[in-house]
């Protein structure tokens, strides 16, 4: 039982970041994303990935990947190093509330 109420909890835990996200702010934020991703995240440009209806956690997750320098690209690494762990939450809320 100790084991189950711990494990309910560690996923609570791990889970909160990204209940926590705010879409306003996430909104908010994409206006440096729009000239490349489209203001409601479809690219105008072919060249750009469109960011509207993606998963929340597959962008999270790139977007951390170019901040750590995972994932390589002089663009979006320069976009992503100034973001901040909440900026990264919004963002990817928005985009994958963007039906």
């Amino acid at each position: 039982m100790k084991k189950l109420a711990l494990a309910l909890a560690a996923t609570v835990v791990m889970t909160a970041p990204a209940m926590a996200a705010d879409v306003e702010a996430g909104k908010a934020k994409s206006a440096m994303c729009a000239a490349c991703h489209g203001a409601a995240g479809i690219s105008a440009i072919p060249m750009y990935p469109n960011l509207a209806g993606q998963k929340e956690a597959y962008l999270a997750k790139q977007l951390k990947d170019f901040k750590s320098g995972t994932r390589k690209d002089p663009v979006m690494g320069s976009m992503a190093m100034p973001l901040t762990d909440a900026d990264i939450a919004n963002l990817s809320a928005y985009y994958a509330s963007i039906k």
